[in-house]
């Protein structure tokens, strides 16, 4: 499994590869070939370490980004990235004896400790996935995803999965071929940590805070709870307003992406109402939990300019709100699988670590009312995986970049260790203290039935 664990992803080689210096998707999307060194199949039922069908990455690997940045103010743009050295694969080529390039649902599974949780858990759970513009062929990408896998169909008809638009709607935007792909991302992300989970997708009508956050609000109505968010905007005056507006549900868990720029903060994973995810680079390893993970060069992470410190955070070295919560793969030098529009390909990116992350909440179970779920894993600290190694960038102070024991900028608290992190430690009329450490301090915190507004009291 060495030659599948190369060097980490260097800044400048991300830079390599933008937007405009790489060939565009509906090209690269019809290229179709069996790509070498593919492991035996697995089904989604527990791949061997030893096994992983991760294709030889280069020592800077290319790829692209799906969509384009945006500066305009007010805007966001999703954060899959597509690795380009590796050549999609038609469906028809991923038969008996072989398998996608990329991290299977079983593998993830494995590496957070979530196999048996999801052999029982999140029925009757619904998660929504917000994104922008239609992809039409959703259902059935869903449906190739997990047929490959063993996951159990999740149609239409059975209930499972149901597409709307951002009023509720059948008025579905226009499409995108960018978009098309993050959308494809998010479903089955959600789909391999969570296969008994139903799916909301709510695509809004532009990429504008205003029309995302309507999508969010709707999923809330129809009855979500859990909302999976893979994008972000730059961290701006007047965000409070629409964190207000559309991210502040109590009794909702909402994930956000930290984006894949390195260094600096990304709105909504500013706000203090959503669970803002960190990015890693996962790898098989000897030891005994079977894997090892650092912090990505990529994710995003620091100390917001227009978040008040929320008070389940303590630590020092920002006086507003810190970015990220938690953590999980993202690295485009160790991708996942995912199937878009008839081609297999391996992706990274926070895009992959937020839906992650809001199955882990769904196999959690319903959140408490009036708790805001990002509070959780504060208080548990002790059910994730610490990741101590790895930068995103230059800081000052360090931890805001460089991970560390404890919390950290890029990983936040760490990364799923099973699903006790992320269910609620409120039992009224029974506190529990617990001890975590904060930034560069330690700190106790009382945890009681639900306030107001849910947030721990300290």
């Amino acid at each position: 499994m060495g030659s599948r664990r190369a060097a980490r992803i260097s800044r400048g080689g991300r830079r390599l590869t933008g937007w405009g210096a790489v060939v565009p998707f509906v090209l690269f999307a019809v290229l179709a070939a069996t790509s070498p060194g593919l492991a035996s199949a697995e089904t989604g039922t527990g791949a061997s370490a030893a096994n992983l069908p991760i294709q030889a990455p280069v020592a800077t690997p290319a790829f692209r980004a799906v969509c384009p940045p945006t500066a305009a103010p007010g805007r966001v743009t999703c954060f899959a990235l597509v690795r380009t050295d590796v050549a999609p694969m038609a469906r028809a080529a991923v038969g008996p004896g072989s398998a996608p390039g990329g991290y299977s649902p079983a593998d993830l599974r494995s590496a957070y400790a979530l196999t048996a949780a999801a052999a029982s858990n999140g029925g009757g759970i619904t998660v929504a996935i917000i994104d922008f513009s239609n992809l039409l062929t959703a259902e059935s990408d869903l449906a190739a995803y997990r047929s490959q896998f063993g996951l159990g169909a999740c149609t239409t008809a059975n209930g499972c999965f149901k597409k709307i638009d951002e009023h509720g709607g059948t008025n579905y935007p226009a499409t995108d071929d960018n978009w098309g792909v993050e959308i494809a991302l998010d479903i089955e992300m959600v789909s391999a940590i969570c296969p008994k989970c139903h799916i909301l997708l709510v695509e809004a009508s532009s990429t504008q805070v205003t029309d995302m956050g309507t999508a969010v609000n709707t999923a809330v109505s129809k009855g979500a709870t859990v909302i999976s968010n893979s994008y972000g905007g730059a961290d701006q005056l007047g965000e409070a307003s629409w964190d207000s507006a559309y991210y502040n549900h109590p009794g909702i868990a909402i994930t956000a992406s930290t984006g894949d720029n390195g260094f600096g903060v990304q709105f909504p994973a500013a706000s203090p109402h959503v669970t803002s995810v960190g990015g890693t680079s996962l790898a098989p390893a000897g030891n005994a939990r079977g894997w090892t993970e650092t912090a990505w060069d990529g994710a995003g992470s620091g100390c917001s300019g227009f978040e008040a410190k929320p008070s389940f955070q303590h630590d020092a070295g920002c006086s507003n709100r810190t970015v990220a919560d938690v953590s999980a793969v993202a690295d485009t030098n160790t991708p996942v699988a995912m199937y878009v529009g008839g081609s297999w390909m391996e992706v990274g990116g926070t895009s992959v670590a937020a839906p992650i992350i809001a199955g882990v909440y769904a196999l959690a179970g319903k959140p408490t009312t009036g708790t805001y779920p990002v509070t959780y894993a504060y208080a548990q600290v002790a059910q994730l995986n610490d990741v101590t190694s790895g930068s995103n960038g230059s800081c000052s102070p360090a931890y805001l970049c460089t991970a560390g024991a404890g919390y950290d900028g890029p990983t936040g608290l760490g990364s799923p260790n099973g699903i006790g992190a992320f269910i609620s430690p409120l039992l009224p009329g029974a506190p529990t203290t617990v001890t975590g450490v904060a930034g560069d301090s330690t700190v106790a915190v009382s945890w009681h039935a639900a306030s107001g507004n849910g947030h721990p009291i300290t």
